[in-house]
């Protein structure tokens, strides 16, 4: 039998960690005026869409001085250039809508649920559709022929 010599094991020293408790800091909330007919709006059930995003808009939009149009959406570049187009008062107009859908190349033909609520699903899924198309060609055409080009950062953001 051999005999090996075994290195002495050295177990490194290790200082106890020190925690100092810290006092919670309440978040500030910013305070803003959200439109009552909007702050009835987010606590329904009835949406797809989480209260906690419809407060989130609305709250992003009345801090930047917006109405009540501006508090119903993520009022980015293309939700504002679509209210420009599309809305008549605080309502979309459906066929404004259909037709700039139209005119960039977005097939709606398949949407055609006319159940309660058919105007904002049609609304939300015709906005997710053409936001594809426009931030892969950097342009949003006007049922009126007109061309605008998206701005770069909202391109970035939404190009997948």
């Amino acid at each position: 039998m051999s005999k090996r010599k075994h290195k002495e094991v050295v177990e490194p020293v290790v200082e106890p960690v020190v925690v100092e408790p810290v006092e919670p800091v309440e978040p500030v909330e910013p305070e803003v005026e959200i439109d009552a007919e909007v702050a009835e709006e987010i606590v329904k059930r009835s949406s797809v869409v989480r209260p906690a995003y419809k407060k989130r808009y609305a709250e992003r939009a009345a801090a930047n001085g917006g109405g009540k149009v501006a508090q119903r959406s993520c009022w980015d570049w293309l939700a504002q250039t679509l209210a420009g187009e599309c809305l008549v008062g605080s309502k979309i107009s459906i066929d404004r809508f259909l037709a700039l859908l139209d005119a960039n190349g977005v097939d709606h033909s398949r949407w055609n649920n006319r159940n309660k609520g058919w105007e904002g699903r049609l609304r939300m899924t015709g906005r997710l559709a053409l936001q594809k198309v426009v931030a892969a060609q950097g342009v949003l055409k006007t049922a009126d022929g007109e061309t605008l080009e998206a701005p770069a950062e909202w391109v970035a953001k939404h190009t997948h």
